[in-house]
């Protein structure tokens, strides 16, 4: 076993929470959240009959946010809660199953379960287990990391990513087109078919002391755009303008996370958003962020369209898999 989990440690402790938890006081969500203000994250209809409205909004939204919920996006409830119903049944699993999906020790891959994924400041830990697998393409597929119970979850994980292409191909699309891009640019430019889904399923089980734990630390994502499901259980957060406000989800939305290299890719004009998770003292929380990545060997800077002398490059052009080496390790880019 690589290290105690957050699930066991959970389900010891009652009033107080091991020192490797506790936050420092410049991070701890009592003190650092703006508490009674819920950030009004922008909220975007993506059925509107009007593409060029659609366009709009989440162009807007990637440049003053980087952070958007979409609602009825196309994929069923039902699918959704079979989707988050499989994974809540992964982690109710025994301990010993669950620890068939281990990562192996010393892997490269960040696939399979586990607990402590990056390089942490002052050596904190983060309240939260996790499971991650590839979803999509199928050669980038290891269904070593897919559990084998339930049963139904392959079968759900796929029901899934058949409707999730369109929310994708939808985001790219308004994306690129608002860069004065064609609407198939900048997917192809991180990766095209190649480009990765992959799911994490965050477990962030219940904390004596969520005043003073973070389930995870602020932080940019590393991919291109994050597709996140929450289950009912508020915990997201985001900052702005230097202060740190929860954000309110709405059922079935999804909310998309603008990341890193679309970031590098627009040269500066949409912005990577800056977020962290907190716990809460009696209830799970659980989150099901899809994160599109390009292929590793992919080189992705700002887009040759998008630079000339008036406008340099801001970013350097760096291969994915090289990029989140650096950034998991803490290394300057």
């Amino acid at each position: 076993m690589e290290t105690e989990r957050v699930q066991n440690i959970a389900s010891t402790f009652e009033d107080t929470i091991p020192e490797a938890f506790i936050r420092s006081e410049h991070e701890q969500p009592a003190i650092t959240t703006v508490h009674g203000v819920n950030l009004d994250v922008p909220v975007i209809d993506v059925s509107d009959p009007d593409e060029e409205k659609i366009t709009r909004l989440i162009a807007d939204a990637s440049r003053e946010w980087g952070m958007f919920q979409i609602v009825n996006h196309g994929i069923p409830s039902e699918v959704i809660s079979k989707f988050q119903s499989v994974g809540r049944a992964f982690f109710e699993l025994p301990q010993v199953e669950k620890e068939l999906y281990a990562k192996p020790p010393g892997a490269k891959s960040i696939e399979g379960y586990g607990t402590f994924l990056q390089k942490e400041v002052e050596g904190k830990k983060g309240w939260v287990d996790h499971l991650f697998h590839r979803i999509w393409p199928p050669p980038a597929i290891n269904y070593r990391f897919w559990p084998k119970n339930p049963p139904v979850y392959r079968e759900a994980n796929e029901e899934y990513v058949k409707y999730l292409h369109g929310v994708v191909d939808k985001l790219f699309k308004s994306l690129s087109l608002d860069l004065g891009l064609e609407e198939h640019e900048l997917k192809e430019a991180v990766g095209g078919d190649e480009l990765t889904y992959l799911l994490k399923i965050n477990y962030y089980p219940p904390c004596p002391r969520p005043d003073l734990a973070l389930g995870l630390v602020a932080h940019t994502d590393m991919c291109s755009i994050t597709i996140l499901l929450p289950n009912d259980i508020q915990g997201l957060q985001a900052c702005r303008d230097g202060q740190w406000y929860c954000v309110k989800y709405i059922p079935n939305a999804l909310v998309i996370h603008i990341g890193d290299q679309i970031e590098i890719l627009s040269n500066g004009k949409y912005k990577s958003v800056f977020h962290r998770t907190t716990v809460t003292k009696d209830k799970t929380r659980m989150s099901w962020p899809v994160f599109l990545e390009p292929p590793p060997d992919l080189a992705v800077g700002p887009h040759p369209k998008l630079v000339n002398e008036q406008n340099p490059p801001k970013y350097k052009t760096k291969k994915y898999g090289d990029y989140c080496y650096c950034k998991l390790n803490k290394i300057p880019q």
